[in-house]
């Protein structure tokens, strides 16, 4: 792709994200729309009069004016670059002259904002590579980062490290623009672990201050890469949960050590990194200190890349704590910076974290509006045009549009869709093996539902072989779940116990925590609940009953949440030795059963009428 296509490509793709017709942009710029069409067709290309413009115009933070190739100084007749300034000819209109202003060079005002340039010109210039090829190149990859577009910025920045062949600073910061990329989900990118080993090899030693900052970025990377395979096959050796935790907290007491020596930009990537490195081992609230430190630093750095990066991680982070008033005024921070950035990913990931929201608080129309039709559209298309790694989209909606069919009570429609080969062919995520038992379940599959679980026993130790967070807690109440439903149908209970203590223990260890699967797709309901329905299969109900208690307290303000959990208390009760407390498991079914028929909880409700025909004796 030649100079002028890229940036006819962005300028596109800005403008039509603004929602902005090419006559719309001619009249806010100021320049003719025939001038215009030829810039977005990508046989001219504009001066930087333009493109700051276009900049300010759709809120891009500099990366217009960033894709323009570098221009050697002009002197005599030829003037400035970009149109010229005539009656009858293109380009900008009379009345408002040029600015006269000069490009803003890589690292001012003019590119803040696009992931860090000022770290890129620094770093080429102080350390002898000539600069301009390596700038243009790092640049053009950060433009079409931003625009979502991670395969097409993967090959830049790996162009830029070939070209800095023989500057060892330079090519560490191509490897740390790769390293920024989405790795395909659950694999490990052994290419890139590579030269990241090779560029930390390279730095070993060096105390200059260029030198430190690169160690820890590609140290924090390469500890949060090493975390990203799900099982023994999509591991490396190196990765197992110490060393790579030792890592990450290592490369965080440095940093630390350093401060406030350290530029805003590093903090930032050290902070995002290592969290998610520490996510499947580290306790949520932890993780919660770490990523509102991100979103102060990212502020600070006025990084929109950082900026957004922290806005996602915080939410996660309050909503796994229990957080979610908290969690819904960061959603809707990210809303707005979502709406700044013009960018279709930036939009997919907010309509994401609404839909997360609507299902919470049952709110399953407005849900089902963008899991079934915008996102899925969204995703499939980056997908089709290679712009992000495959499954990273769409194993979110699946996710998505398993929960909502689950909370509708309506999994048999997802048996009988495409969808379902989703869930089967992903199932080397743990997540998703859980969830087909589940599925299995709720479509009266029962006794190929407790064979799902007893062989996913038999393959992870009797489920013992989890991390203490991260995926383990989505997995283990999903499992939970399945085995609490053959309980209530009375399927294999027997062979189901040997395996319910390791679930109980991962689960009780995480009593004031909702459950998030994804990063972020589905809040499952609190910790605290999934521990009711083992202690309830155990045959412990007052246990039972003291769980679901806890778990009241943190669903209080989801009508879904609190209406399965009424049933899952009404059930603990009819199992009480005090009759008192079985008295009032009758009144709290017919309540589920009115939100339930209110909400559209098709299966709660069925549940709820099966509960309330049993005779009095069993009830």
């Amino acid at each position: 792709m030649t100079p002028e296509e890229e940036f006819a490509e962005a300028l596109r793709v800005r403008r039509k994200a603004a929602g902005l017709s090419l006559g719309e942009l001619s009249r806010l710029v100021n320049y003719s729309k025939s001038y215009l069409s030829r810039v977005e067709n990508g046989t001219r290309m504009p001066g930087p009069a333009l493109a700051r413009e276009c900049d300010t115009v759709l809120h891009a933070e500099g990366e217009l004016l960033g894709l323009l190739p570098d221009r050697p100084a002009r002197s005599g007749p030829a003037g400035p670059a970009g149109p010229p300034v005539r009656p009858g000819l293109p380009g900008r209109r009379r009345g408002r002259g040029p600015s006269g202003a000069a490009p803003a060079p890589a690292g001012t005002s003019g590119t803040r904002g696009t992931s860090g340039m000022s770290g890129t010109s620094r770093t080429s210039r102080t350390s002898g590579t000539s600069g301009s090829e390596f700038d243009q190149l790092i640049r053009r990859g950060d433009a079409r980062h931003l625009l979502g577009d991670m395969y097409g910025a993967g090959r830049l920045y790996l162009a830029a490290y070939r070209a800095a062949e023989g500057d060892d600073l330079a090519r560490a910061h191509a490897v740390v623009r790769c390293a920024r990329r989405w790795s395909d989900p659950g694999q490990v990118d052994r290419e890139l672990l590579a030269r990241i080993d090779e560029c930390l090899k390279t730095l070993a030693g060096r105390e200059d201050l260029p030198a430190v900052e690169l160690r820890l970025r590609l140290t924090a990377h390469r500890a949060k890469k090493l975390t990203m395979g799900v099982g023994d096959d999509t591991a490396v050796a190196g990765a197992e949960p110490g060393t790579s935790v030792d890592r990450a907290r290592g490369v965080l007491r440095e940093l630390r050590d350093r401060l406030p020596g350290i530029g805003a930009e590093t903090h930032c990537e050290v902070l995002t990194e290592c969290r998610w490195a520490l996510y499947d081992f580290a306790p949520a609230a932890e993780l919660l200190a770490l990523s509102a430190e991100l979103r102060d630093v990212a502020v600070r750095s006025r990084s929109m890349y950082f900026i957004g990066e922290a806005l996602v991680a915080l939410a996660i982070d309050q909503l796994r704590v229990g957080r979610v008033t908290a969690a819904d005024a960061t959603v809707r921070r990210h809303r707005e910076h979502a709406a700044h950035r013009h960018s279709t990913l930036a939009h997919w990931q907010q309509g994401t974290l609404d839909a997360l929201m609507n299902l919470w608080q049952g709110e399953f129309a407005a849900a089902e509006e963008w899991i079934l039709g915008e996102s899925r559209t969204i995703a499939e298309t980056m997908e089709r045009d290679l712009a992000v790694p495959a499954d990273t989209l769409s194993q979110t909606c699946l996710g998505q549009a398993y929960w909502l069919r689950h909370e509708q009570g309506r999994m048999a429609e997802l048996f009988d869709s495409p969808l379902m080969a989703g869930v089967r062919r992903r199932d080397y995520f743990p997540v998703w093996r859980a969830g087909l038992a589940l599925a299995l379940c709720e479509t009266g599959r029962h006794d190929q539902a407790a064979d799902q679980v007893l062989a996913f026993a038999a393959d992870t130790g009797g489920f013992t072989r989890f991390p203490p967070s991260g995926w383990a807690l989505p997995t283990a109440a999903v499992l939970a779940q399945a085995c609490a439903e053959l309980a209530v149908r009375d399927v294999r209970v027997g062979e189901l116990l040997p395996y319910v203590p390791p679930l109980r223990a991962l689960l009780d260890a995480h009593p004031g925590e909702l459950v998030l699967a994804g990063w972020p797709t589905v809040l499952l309901g609190p910790a605290a609940r999934f521990s009711g329905l083992l202690a309830l299969v155990a045959g412990e109900p007052e246990t039972a009953l003291g769980h679901l208690r806890r778990a009241v307290r943190l669903a209080q303000h989801s009508p879904a949440q609190m209406t399965r959990l009424r049933l899952d208390e009404a059930r603990a009760r009819l199992r009480s030795d005090s009759a008192v407390v079985r008295a009032g498991a009758r009144g709290l079914a017919r309540t589920a059963l009115g939100t339930a028929e209110e909400l559209g909880m098709a299966a709660v409700a069925r549940d709820c009428r099966e509960f309330l025909r049993l005779p009095a004796a069993e009830r």
